[in-house]
Order: structure tokens, then sequence, then C-alpha cells
């Protein structure tokens, strides 16, 4: 989704503001890496300085008119000087970077500018990585590069060290949660949102998804049953969690929201109610904070953690769970 330069430097200035100077000055590096987590507004600010540079009727020598034809051709994705490079499948590959650099070698199509932006630029193979290098450390006059990363930590430092490097800063709560019920969220669901993503555009795309919806309600179901028998539980795990949790994603999705409860408990016990996200839930969240010795809850928090981590392994989904259930009973 396309956002205005206001918009963006609502919420990265710092970033923002470095790109103004740099338009203002004509002081553009040839290369920049946008590292910072998911929904922080990096590709968008990638589409923002590529207006800026295309635009035909710059606003005080720095903002994007998005009403010229080259700012709407950005918009909506067929600008000829404007190349984005994706993962093809997990990786980005290295025939892709060698068909970006014949593409570059050749002159402009309607200006002598190009445009560049590597998305997800840690997904490289080594192979790929090695060919973008030599690309940075010789680049064609007029050619820009904008590299994109959630994981700054797995790209090669001498890419690093070629780029100029803008951090994107996670959104502050306070905003995030205005900035959903603003999007039309509903405020007692916008806590859970906020701490399972930082993009606005996911959480109003999950407050309107059925699987959402009923994923948060069998979490709910799966955690007032681990009090019970240990058959039930795993029962529950059966007829409902298998069924409803089918991948990888997903279960690590479910996996968060168990997690959000066992916090919430932990806000109860410290007098933090006012931090709980399962606000609907006060009275069963109330009473089970009741019954547990802080040193325990510890304990299961970790358990939620340490299945996270397996499932990222690979392990045995209905093994991990069936698991994780009798470790969170022990002691209840």
């Amino acid at each position: 989704m396309s956002k205005t330069w206001e918009e963006l430097e609502e919420i990265q200035p710092v970033a923002l503001k470095m790109i103004k100077n740099s338009l203002q000055k004509k002081r553009l590096a040839h290369a920049y890496l946008f590292e910072g987590m998911r929904g922080t507004g990096k590709h968008e600010t990638g589409m923002l300085l590529s207006k800026s540079l295309f635009c035909l009727s710059l606003i005080d020598g720095f903002r994007p008119c998005e009403a010229c034809t080259n700012c709407r051709r950005i918009n909506h994705g067929n600008h000829p000087d404007i190349h984005i490079v994706e993962p093809d499948g997990l990786s980005i590959k290295k025939q892709q970077i060698h068909d970006l650099q014949e593409e570059f070698a050749k002159t402009g199509v309607e200006s002598r500018q190009k445009i560049y932006m590597i998305i997800h630029a840690d997904r490289m193979t080594v192979n790929a990585a090695n060919s973008l290098l030599k690309f940075l450390e010789e680049p064609f006059q007029q050619t820009f590069a904008i590299l994109v990363t959630e994981q700054i930590q797995k790209i090669l430092p001498t890419i690093v060290s070629r780029c100029q490097t803008l951090s994107f800063q996670p959104l502050s709560g306070q905003s995030l949660l205005r900035r959903m019920v603003e999007a039309g969220v509903p405020e007692q669901k916008a806590p859970i949102l906020s701490c399972l993503t930082n993009n606005l555009d996911e959480a109003v795309a999950l407050n309107s998804d059925d699987w959402f919806a009923q994923a948060q309600k069998i979490v709910v179901k799966l955690f007032s049953v681990l009090k019970k028998d240990p058959l039930e539980a795993l029962t529950a795990l059966q007829e409902e969690w298998f069924l409803h949790f089918k991948d990888k994603e997903q279960i690590d999705r479910g996996l968060d929201l168990l997690l959000l409860i066992f916090k919430d408990l932990l806000y109860i016990q410290i007098g933090k109610q006012d931090r709980m996200v399962f606000v609907n839930e006060r009275s069963l969240l109330e009473r089970s904070a009741l019954k547990i010795s802080g040193r325990k809850l510890g304990e299961q928090m970790t358990a939620i953690l340490e299945a996270k981590g397996k499932l990222a392994a690979n392990m045995n989904p209905q093994l991990l769970m069936e698991q994780l259930v009798l470790r969170l009973q022990e002691g209840s």
C-alpha cells in the first residue's frame, strides 16, 4: 500500500529526515540498506524515494507530487526504470542478480536514472550476494540501489559496508494501537494484534480474518482445560487444535496466542492488569492467576518458547503439542 511522505514521516521521522536532507542537497548515496522489523515502512519508503527521484513536479525539492505520470506509474508498479527483486521461492538466486546487471547495462528506457530494490536482501544465496557485491563496487552512473531486510546480521559485512544503512524503528505501542483503532479495529481487539504484528495493514487484515477469530477461541479453550484431566487437554488438541492449526505458520501463531495468555497471568500477578491483551477473558485469567506460583508461571512460558524453537527446527507438530500440553499441566 502506497504511503505519503507525511504518513511515513510520522512513523519514521529519523529515516525520512536523512532522506529529505540528501534529496535537497542532491547527495543521495548510490546504495541504501533499509533495515528493521516487519511493518516499519521500509518497502514504502523505498517506493517513496523512487518517486522522489522520478517525480516530474517535486514539492519543496524532495516530496513527490503523487499526481504526475511517473508517480502514478510507480504506485501501480509499472515504471520501466524501477526494478524490484524478490526471493524466487526461498532465496534470491545468482541468475536474478545477473539479469538485473544486464538490465542496468542498458540505457535507461525513459531517463538516465535507474533504481532497483532488493526485498529480503538477507535471503540472497552466497553466489547472488557475491554478484551483487561486484555490482555495488562498480555502480553504473545514475544507478541507485535499495536493499531491504529484517535481518541485517545475515547480510555480508562487505555489502553492508558499501551501503548507507537506515534503521527503521518499531512503532511505539500507543502509536500502533491508535492507528489500529483509527483503521477500524475494535479497541478490545487491538491489544492482541499489536503484540503479534507491528504492521498496521496485517493487523487490519487479521482483525477481519475468520480463521484468526476462531484461533483465539481455540487457544482460550485449550488453556481452560489445562487445569482439568490430562486426557481432556489431549482430546482438545485432537478435536480442535490440530484441525485448525494445520501448517507451521499457523501453529506458530497459535503458540504466540497461548504465550500471550500466560503473559496476561503474569501481568495480573504483578498488578499490571492494564497491560492485559485478552481483556475479554479477564475473569477466567484472574481466577487462574491466583492458583499458580510465579515460578511455575515462568516455567510454563519457557516451555511455550522452547516449543516455538522446536517448531522452527521442524519437530513433528503433533508430538510437539502433546509434549507441550503435558509440560504445561505439570504441577498445575
